[in-house]
């Protein structure tokens, strides 16, 4: 199976295009029975886009979709008619790149998919009615795929709103409008088939799923309701040969509404930031932090000079509450954050120590703290440990030391790494069984900070007085914090 963004990608194969066609004409909601109505109102604001990219000399060797398929003459005729006058031998356009598009304002917005207008050199929109436009990008947001154009037109352009993606149910009609294979406005109907997909696309993943068959250049067309409200963004199918087989992902309504504010009054998104990585909490790290279950936002590190640091949060923290939104599951708190305007201030409620505790915090701006990351040089202090600390334990199958500057460049580690360096881990011991690599630094055991062999013994000892089952440890991994859940054993 792959993931494919349903705007035209250079290498298809013949089997795509038959599953691609086929899957449309065979979908069960295919014929849109009922809904002839309201697809007449709607297909006046979903547009076609066309893009060319600059491509050096004009051998277009690879940049056709449909090289080697039944197709490809026809799509060489379609955009040859829009470069009549181009020579061979000069450099030359390449307008093969389609997708979809809808328009939210009269005065000319139009919404589409980033990865259409990716690279492209010109934009050319094309409406239901075949007027043709040249577009302008106001402002893309990679994170959510999100792009704004704008077109200029003598009259008042046909728009649609957005909807509130927050209500929509499973099993609510939807209809998808798009440009699939270029061939211009299409429309295909079927259901919402689940909510908050978290497919692994991007920071924050919350795609609405639809079994209303979606193609190749359907890519930045809406997912509409039953009520001609756009509730989602076209972006990518799933599929073992490129066509549909019912299962594609939107971009929900509310997220879209949110990035288009933002990149029409600021050129560019401004989310919020707290300052803090965080991990899932599984059942194992709950019974070691005492934590009452197995849900929240743990943080594995604060980060200095951030709001979180101002505010007073600690690593271990649990957050379990954002501004009144519950943490049940880690990645809702990143979606949360980034939501919220910057410079407001919110209450977190985090589980500390087996306590609630709220804190108050001002947030940051996301986009500035990673432009400062960019911006930063790489500055390497000689390790403040003493080369001749060589005092070694194995603990939980692992062999742990301190680390000293000789040890940090023997392990590839930064030359400024502090605290103890598993060394050694003994196969399908505790540390082995509990994800501990050699080379990770422990940083914790429990919430307790650790810098001595010594100290890593007696809270092991003092966990088993208590009869605990399990310890949770902090480790730090190529520069990446995060909890594991050991066996303390006898």
């Amino acid at each position: 199976m792959t993931m494919n963004r349903t705007g035209f990608f250079p290498v298809l194969v013949l089997t795509f295009l038959l599953a691609g066609f086929s899957g449309t004409a065979s979908h069960a909601h295919g014929n849109g029975a009922g809904h002839a109505d309201l697809a007449e109102r709607l297909l006046p604001s979903v547009v076609s886009i066309f893009t060319e990219t600059e491509v050096a000399g004009g051998n277009r060797s690879g940049t056709n979709p449909y090289s080697g398929t039944p197709f490809e003459e026809f799509f060489e005729r379609f955009f040859d008619r829009q470069n009549p006058d181009k020579e061979d031998s000069e450099p030359r356009s390449a307008p093969w790149a389609l997708g979809s598009g809808f328009i939210i304002h009269e005065d000319g917005d139009i919404v589409t998919n980033a990865h259409v207008i990716d690279k492209a050199s010109r934009i050319l929109v094309r409406l239901d009615d075949g007027t043709e436009y040249e577009a302008t990008v106001v402002a893309t947001d990679s994170k959510t795929d999100i792009a704004l154009l704008r077109v200029e037109a003598d009259d008042a352009l046909p728009a649609v709103a957005f909807g509130d993606s927050d209500v929509v149910r499973i099993g609510d009609v939807a209809l998808a409008i798009g440009n699939p294979f270029g061939f211009g406005n299409s429309v295909t109907t079927g259901v919402i088939s689940a909510r908050q997909r978290d497919i692994n696309a991007g920071p924050y993943d919350q795609f609405l799923q639809t079994d209303a068959p979606i193609n190749r250049g359907n890519s930045g067309g809406p997912l509409f309701n039953i009520d001609g409200e756009v509730v989602g963004v076209n972006t990518l199918i799933y599929s073992p040969s490129g066509g549909s087989v019912g299962i594609g992902f939107a971009v929900p309504s509310n997220v879209v509404a949110h990035v288009v504010s933002q990149l029409k009054e600021f050129g560019r998104t401004r989310r919020g930031w707290l300052g803090v990585r965080i991990q899932p909490v599984t059942p194992e790290i709950a019974e070691g932090l005492d934590l009452p279950e197995a849900s929240g936002a743990l943080v594995a590190s604060v980060t200095p000079d951030s709001p979180a640091e101002a505010a007073g949060f600690q690593i271990g923290d649990t957050i379990v509450r954002f501004n009144g939104i519950p943490i049940d599951d880690m990645r809702e708190l990143p979606r949360a954050v980034v939501r919220t305007e910057v410079g407001l201030e919110v209450e977190v409620i985090v589980i500390r120590d087996g306590e609630e505790h709220a804190i108050d915090v001002v947030l940051g701006e996301l986009e500035a703290y990673e432009a400062s990351l960019a911006g930063a040089t790489d500055e390497s202090g000689d390790s403040a440990e003493s080369a001749e600390d060589v005092q070694e334990e194995i603990l939980l199958g692992m062999e742990i030391r301190p680390v000293n500057a000789e040890l940090a460049r023997e392990l590839g580690l930064d030359d400024d790494a502090t605290g103890l360096v598993v060394t050694r881990v003994e196969q399908d011991g505790p540390a082995d069984r509990g994800g501990v690599q050699a080379g990770d630094i422990l940083l914790h055991v429990g919430r307790e900070a650790v810098e001595s062999v010594e100290q890593v013994r007696d809270l092991l000892e003092a966990a088993r007085g208590r009869n605990a089952q399990s310890v949770v440890v902090l480790i730090e991994r190529e520069g990446d914090p995060r909890y594991l859940a050991l066996e303390i054993g006898d």
